[in-house]
């Protein structure tokens, strides 16, 4: 593969030519019907009218719920063996795998480097578009080789349209070095959907403007990856019931939300939730465990190792 710059030959405006028919073929790239008199239409005919064309979004990603289950359970074992979730992505969809990424640390206690998010022409394509970025699929597979992907990882690649070099480069470079590999696309029978091993085909049709992926595709990738980083979270103990008590308090919303978080779970006061959470370091999991089995404080770090992490394992391991 070379590196891919702008159009500058004849042979460009050929290849030009048969993008143009490739995406003629998508339904990501289609006009949506009935909104041609969309520019002239009021505020309120303008909210319902976008209300309405978003409505089919829950029921695209519920038809991809077996690709989107094969995914949370590999991604899950991968993590257990000590590798790491990969999102790569170019634009719209390189933004999201990045936000959801940046997301797992503040939300379930997990260190920066577990959950990655590579977008294509680097972080600071992340708050301004990076020219041609996503047409070079070397690029991919080098942001790859970087971080040094092993069969211990899981990646997925994040595109609309599904024909994005850059992620194709990433996930042909991540199957050559036998990570687990998922594609989310919102075409079907996409390009990458053929290269991995699972492949998540949410297909929303026709943007509410022509061809911005930014919209419904958009959101029902947001829902996907949502899906994927907060389900493999339960799968490794960082909830109990559907709390969060891997949470770290490094501000005051945080540090209250641990206290309600030890209250909700327990039954006591707000000052015993405190006083517990005080005598463990701040950790929600070993202050609930101490209040629900009156372990002491020194032993709940060593019996929530013991159970892997587990609350609820560990509390039924003081039975």
């Amino acid at each position: 593969m070379t590196e891919q710059t702008g159009p500058t030959s004849p042979t460009d405006a050929d290849k030009l030519a048969g993008l143009r028919t490739e995406l003629a073929g998508l339904q990501t790239e289609a006009t949506a019907g009935g909104l041609d008199n969309l520019d002239i239409l009021g505020t309120e005919e303008l909210v319902a009218a976008m209300l309405a064309h978003s409505a089919g979004v829950h029921a695209a990603v519920e038809a991809a719920s077996p690709a989107i289950v094969q995914t949370v359970d590999a991604v899950a074992e991968r993590l257990q063996r000590g590798g790491r979730l990969l999102y790569v992505g170019a634009g719209t969809a390189g933004r999201l795998g990045v936000l959801d990424a940046s997301e797992c640390p503040p939300t379930f206690g997990t260190p920066p480097g577990l959950v990655v998010g590579l977008i294509a022409g680097g972080v600071q394509a992340i708050q301004k578009p990076v020219e041609y970025a996503e047409d070079n699929a070397t690029a991919g597979a080098r942001d790859l080789h970087d971080i040094n992907v092993t069969e211990a990882d899981a990646v997925v690649g994040i595109t609309a349209s599904g024909r994005t070099p850059y992620v194709i480069g990433a996930l042909e470079e991540a199957r050559k070095r036998g990570a687990f590999t998922a594609s989310l696309a919102c075409n079907k029978g996409s390009a990458v959907s053929h290269l991995t091993d699972a492949a998540i085909e949410v297909v929303v049709g026709p943007e509410f403007i022509a061809g911005s992926t930014r919209l419904n595709s958009g959101t029902a990738q947001k829902l996907v990856l949502n899906m994927i980083s907060t389900l493999v979270m339960v799968k490794l103990g960082k909830t109990y019931g559907n709390l969060m008590v891997d949470l770290r308090a490094t501000n005051e919303k945080l540090l209250a939300r641990s206290q309600r978080t030890v209250q909700h779970a327990t039954g006591v006061s707000a000052q015993e939730a405190a006083t517990a959470l005080d005598s463990v370091g701040g950790s929600v999991k070993a202050a609930i465990l101490v209040l629900l089995t009156g372990i002491e404080a020194g032993q709940a770090k060593g019996a929530l190792e013991e159970a892997g992490g587990f609350l609820r394992r560990a509390i039924e391991n003081q039975k």
